[in-house]
């Protein structure tokens, strides 16, 4: 390490490792490299927030890049300013001292400027006979020319995620807009479904975003939505075949059988068109997963699952799944049988399964048996959890509870 090209702060301001590092860096720039200093400036701007900068602080910045006379930022260049803190007060607009002074310090902090002090703490330069500068004591700016480069990749990341987060926000727009209009519109036309439990999903959805969102937060609510879409366009067209096929005397006969159905079984159809199923992937050689139904809607058919979760509520899916292990172990499902539920169905609709094992727990002998022949029905792809779910929605409907209190 090159210590004789570190010079440590004058007064009661530390030295620190990381102040040695800067000064370092600062002094290997490689020979011959420039750049435009309000080139800089710019990128350093774009990418203040990951800098830990405020507009304060860009003020200031701006006032040191003035005092340096040349527009170019070169290595063999003396890069100190030393200007007084009452000229740059004037030139950062009448910024206070005391906030200048607290900004000074957030641009060092950030690494983007180096304070070489003097023995009194005083800024000047010492000219030699012919007038060039000797040595400056200031404000070392050589290391915005060393971290050039860094600081233009992070100005081009600041622009793409906020190109990402505006896309993001257009196409959970879209979806939400659909959402809406859809459901109004299979109310309006009297479709059946579960129309209110959607809306109620909606809404939640709604609520979950926040006044400044961030590009994560936009897409994990964008998934849900487009899941919750899709289940509305699939009960449509669901509806739309049953009103085709309504005369077919086989229909008839299949819907007479499934009606007098009122085991567990009936949720597990054998194909994905029958009893109304979901049309979801299933793994198999092409390598398709199945589909996992937003959280939100998996909790409301499995309210029971949620006293299970790390804090009595469940409000992501790393808390589902562990509420999933606890209620494995409760209901004796061999961790094996788990896991290979797991690795067929995903570990979310593992989870969401063992939760619908759950609400019938009292209708079902063996947990862990039942758990295998589902893992392995998945693994054919004859288990989708579409329709399982609207089952237990409609078993957990309000009217449906007042009918089994009044029976």
């Amino acid at each position: 390490m090159q210590i004789g090209t570190v010079t440590t702060p004058f007064g009661r301001r530390p030295a620190s490792l990381a102040l040695v590092r800067q000064h370092v860096a600062a002094a290997e720039i490689a020979p011959g490299k420039s750049a435009d200093k309000w080139k800089i400036f710019r990128d350093a701007s774009e990418a203040r927030e990951l800098l830990g900068l405020q507009d304060r602080s860009l003020a200031v910045l701006d006032a040191l890049l003035s005092f340096y006379p040349e527009n170019e930022l070169r290595q063999d260049a003396q890069l100190i300013v030393f200007p007084s803190n009452a000229q740059l007060s004037l030139r950062a607009h009448g910024i206070a001292g005391a906030t200048l002074r607290r900004h000074l310090a957030l641009l060092v902090d950030a690494g983007l400027i180096l304070r070489k002090d003097s023995a009194n703490g005083k800024r000047y330069a010492r000219k030699n006979r012919t007038g060039e500068i000797e040595n400056a004591f200031g404000f070392d700016i050589s290391p915005l020319l060393a971290r050039y480069e860094e600081l233009a990749a992070m100005a081009q990341q600041v622009a793409a995620d906020r190109i990402a987060l505006r896309r993001a926000k257009e196409n959970l727009t879209i979806c939400r807009r659909d959402v809406r209009k859809l459901v109004a519109a299979a109310i309006e036309d009297g479709i059946p479904g579960n129309w209110s439990i959607i809306e109620s999903l909606y809404e939640s959805l709604v609520d979950r975003i926040p006044r400044s969102p961030t590009i994560r937060t936009i897409d994990l609510i964008l998934d849900e939505m487009e899941l919750l879409r899709s289940e509305v366009v699939n009960l449509l067209e669901m509806q739309d075949e049953t009103e085709n096929s309504s005369t077919n005397d086989a229909h008839s006969e299949h819907h007479k059988q499934s009606s007098e159905s009122e085991s567990f079984y009936e949720l597990e159809p054998g194909s994905e068109k029958e009893r109304g199923a979901i049309t979801e992937k299933k793994n198999d050689p092409r390598g398709e997963t199945m589909r996992v139904f937003p959280l939100a809607l998996v909790l409301k058919a499995c309210p029971d699952i949620v006293a299970y979760g790390p804090k009595g509520t469940i409000d992501n899916w790393r808390e589902m799944m562990s509420a999933a292990i606890v209620v494995r172990s409760i209901l004796n499902v061999s961790p094996s049988a788990y896991q290979d539920a797991c690795d067929v169905m995903g570990p979310e609709n593992a989870a969401a399964t063992i939760a619908c094992i759950l609400e019938r727990a009292g209708h079902i002998n063996s947990a862990g048996g039942y758990l295998r022949d589902l893992t392995m029905k998945a693994a054919r792809g004859e288990f989708s959890l579409g329709p399982v779910l609207m089952a237990l929605l409609r078993a957990n409907s309000p009217n449906n509870l007042n009918v089994r209190k009044a029976s």
